[in-house]
């Protein structure tokens, strides 16, 4: 399905570098970082593309800068939860998974963009996972480590559980168009959105700290 065009509100209300990111957030998710161009940012934005240079030094700076502003938030949680297993009881899921699908239903088109590269490979890979996935994914195991998952699953185990977890909360997204017409239902709506974080806050529970739901 083609997004919908930006309305004239949506170009003008917002500041001008958050409006390039959102746009670039949307093509880089459906097209890739090859298939885009700054022309289709551009237009999308409803700037021409020597304007884009008065914001980001070419296409690779706003690709850099849209894995930033969505996956900073992720590791910030991911880096507290270590810090407050290390003090007190490990962390609760459902306050974990709650913060997760918030953050990534604010921007749906991130967990697209990275299932993208993940497919199609190549250098923007390399970058997607050295300077953002590589530390979300040391810190989530690390906090795994400290809870009752270390005791129940092998310690080869564990990245794939880590694994699972991850794909999971992507997968909510990244398969939208698949579970809106096989559920019948609007997956981003605030309800939809609520039974699945409770859901997946239960299923983090028994694969982390067992017990029943």
């Amino acid at each position: 399905m083609t997004p919908p065009a930006p309305t004239h509100s949506d170009r003008t209300s917002r500041p001008t570098p958050d409006r390039i990111l959102d746009a670039a957030e949307v093509c880089f998710a459906r097209r890739g970082f090859d298939g885009t161009t700054l022309r289709d940012i551009a237009e999308r934005v409803g700037i021409r593309i020597p304007s884009l240079y008065n914001h980001f030094d070419g296409k690779q700076s706003i690709y850099a800068a849209v894995l930033a502003r969505g996956l900073t938030p992720i590791l910030e949680m991911l880096a507290r939860a270590v810090q407050e297993g290390d003090q007190e009881a490990p962390p609760d899921p459902l306050r974990f998974v709650t913060e997760v699908m918030e953050t990534l239903a604010a921007h749906p088109d991130l967990p697209r963009l990275v299932q993208y590269e993940m497919l199609a490979g190549g250098e923007n890979l390399a970058l997607l996972l050295d300077g953002w996935l590589r530390p979300t994914m040391e810190r989530s195991l690390e906090l795994l480590h400290g809870t009752p998952a270390a005791l129940h699953w092998k310690p080869d185990q564990l990245p794939l559980l880590q694994l699972a977890l991850v794909n999971m909360l992507i997968g909510h997204f990244t398969m939208t168009p698949l579970t809106e017409q096989l559920l019948g239902q609007e997956s981003d709506s605030v309800l939809g959105l609520e039974q699945a974080t409770e859901f997946y806050a239960q299923a983090a529970r028994l694969l982390t700290f067992g017990g029943t739901p």
